[in-house]
């Protein structure tokens, strides 16, 4: 009697998949983008995981007369809630946009998405 072998994947396959499935580019550099050889610094990785510039995020922290220091994680952490808080108004209005047929984002996309959104009251009129 033979068998036959099954269907499922082998863990091996599995660990495979999902590694390829994975998007290139998280992976950290060893170099750290500075031609020089060694593991990276946590402010060069924090610097590549943020899209801001963060040397501008800690300036405008710093026009705040109630803030005298800045340590680089709270300019990292600010930068990165910044970015996401773009990203989501910015995907609730686009909705908007595509409602009108629109590929491009308008003033009045991101006013729909202010006004619709409870998120978001508090920017009511801050686009006036």
């Amino acid at each position: 009697m033979a068998t036959t072998a099954s269907a499922a994947p082998v863990e091996s396959d599995l660990d495979r998949s999902v590694a390829e499935d994975e998007p290139r580019g998280n992976e950290p550099e060893e170099d750290g983008g500075n031609g020089q050889a060694g593991p990276t610094t946590g402010a060069q990785q924090q610097h590549r995981l943020a899209k801001l510039p963060l040397s501008r995020i800690k300036t405008l922290m710093k026009a705040d007369p109630d803030v005298s220091l800045a340590s680089q994680e709270s300019v990292f952490i600010i930068a990165k809630a910044t970015e996401l808080f773009v990203e989501m108004i910015a995907k609730d209005a686009l909705v908007y946009a595509q409602q009108g047929k629109r590929k491009t984002l308008q003033r009045k996309d991101l006013d729909n998405a202010i006004e619709a959104i409870d998120e978001f009251a508090f920017l009511e009129g801050t686009l006036d």
